[in-house]
């Protein structure tokens, strides 16, 4: 079965954690999801596909238990708070 972009961004981007008292809200992870596109030379999907990209990929967006991690994060975390760089 062919790995979908959606779940190459859950492994690039993403790491589990269970334990975690600040998940990745919904808006984070599209965040995430839009920097690891641009990263990658794609365009992103529009807000409703990756939702549903994400239920497809069992990730609750709302409560998923995930940080962030590796290129992408980065990208992320400049572009949010571009005064911290």
């Amino acid at each position: 079965m062919a790995t979908s972009h959606f779940q190459q961004f859950l492994r690039d981007a993403t790491s589990p954690a269970p334990d975690t008292d600040c998940p990745l809200g919904a808006d984070c992870l599209y965040g995430l999801y839009t920097s690891w596109c641009l990263l990658q030379g794609m365009a992103p999907k529009p807000g409703r596909s990756f939702r549903a990209g994400m239920r497809l990929c069992r990730v609750n967006v709302h409560h998923g238990r995930l940080r962030m991690k590796g290129r992408a994060a980065a990208a992320y975390i400049l572009a949010s708070y571009p005064h911290a760089a």
